[in-house]
Order: structure tokens, then sequence, then C-alpha cells
């Protein structure tokens, strides 16, 4: 079984760097600062499309302005602002010993990615990391899903893992499973409503799930 893992909610959670930096670029642009639990939505979705009801706006300028500041505080302390979600590690151990292959597919700019997961030494359980480019091309999920199967040529189609509406959809946009995670940022009524053909509780059930001979 070849399994895709969205990174934010789902393998770590980054919530507080996001919000922080977030709250950086808005108050850099004299705009109204929500609070850090009041920014929670903003994990998940790609960035430039949470920027822009923040804002208000989608003036392709201001919008440039308020990444730009959102990405220089990101990169200097707000990707370590984080923490691997519980059950992580020893499940990607577990799965990887059962011979499942895995992939890193997030709307987050592969190249910070990469930095996260060497920082909590996640990368050597994945094939390979797939994500957006700093231009903004591949940060639409559906997008990006469709990138890696025409690169990665699988002999039997993955299963998309995610905790948000957004890794369902782009599965389903793609003829994928779309496995939902409840530990994440996506809450039960969001991942049923997008369609989540499975819902698991923690990691321990995910390998479970991954384990059963008639997912294969």
């Amino acid at each position: 079984m070849n399994l895709l893992f969205d990174l934010d909610g789902t393998l770590t959670d980054p919530g507080l760097g996001i919000a922080r930096s977030l709250q950086h670029a808005l108050s850099a642009l004299g705009r109204p600062v929500p609070s850090v639990p009041e920014l929670h939505w903003c994990v998940g979705p790609p960035l430039r499309g949470t920027l822009t009801k923040l804002l208000g706006s989608s003036d392709p300028q201001m919008l440039d302005r308020a990444l730009g500041l959102y990405r220089e505080r990101f990169v200097s302390t707000g990707m370590f602002e984080n923490s691997v979600c519980p059950g992580v590690v020893a499940g990607l151990g577990q799965l990887s010993k059962a011979g499942r292959q895995l992939w890193v597919v997030t709307s987050k700019p592969r190249v910070y990615a990469r930095i996260i997961l060497d920082h909590f030494s996640l990368s050597g359980a994945f094939a390979s990391v797939y994500g957006s480019e700093l231009s903004g091309e591949n940060a639409d999920k559906a997008e990006l899903i469709r990138h890696v199967l025409s690169t990665e040529r699988f002999s039997e189609q993955p299963h998309m893992v995610g905790d948000r509406r957004h890794d369902i959809e782009a599965a389903h946009a793609n003829g994928l499973v779309g496995v939902g995670v409840l530990w994440g940022y996506g809450s039960r009524a969001e991942l049923e409503a997008a369609g989540a053909d499975v819902l698991v509780e923690s990691m321990e059930q995910l390998c479970e799930w991954a384990g059963h001979p008639t997912t294969e």
C-alpha cells in the first residue's frame, strides 16, 4: 500500500508558529490581529487563500507583501514552533516495517517541509517529499496530487491521509481514497462533509487499518 501523508496537522502540529507568523504579518500591515486560537482555522488551507480572507482583499501587491512578512517570521522562528503529533514516530516506523511505502504531500512549500521533517528526524520514513513552490505553483492540493501521480507512476493507487477537507477533496479529485485523521485541525463534521472514505482517531488506528488485508 502507498500512503500520501499531509504534513500540517497530520504529522506535526504547527499551529502556534503559523498563527504567530500570521499575527506578525497582520500587525506590520496595520490590520486587526486575531488571537492564536482564532487563527487555528488557518492551519491546512493554502496560505495565499488564507491571507486573502484575513485581509479581505485579493489585491496581488498586498498579498505578496503579506506573504513576505509571514515568511519573514516563519523561516526564522515560526516553522520551529511546532511539535510532532502523538504516535506519529512509532506509527511511521510500524508502517515502514509492514512494507508500506510513504510519501509527504503538503501544500506547504517543499523547501520548508523538508526542513521541518529533518528537524524532527522524520525524513527517513518517506520515499520523497512533495510540496508547493515558493512561487505558489502546486499550492492547490488536487493539482499537487496530480503532479505526484504523474511523477511517481505508482503500480497501485495510493491513499491520501490528512486532517482537513482539502486533503479529502483533492484525493477524490484524483480518484484516490481519502483517509481523514481526527487528531488534527479538521473536525469530524468537516471530514465527513468532504466525504472521507475512512476516519481514524489515532495513529495507532491508522496503522491497524493500513495493515488490514482488505485495504490492499
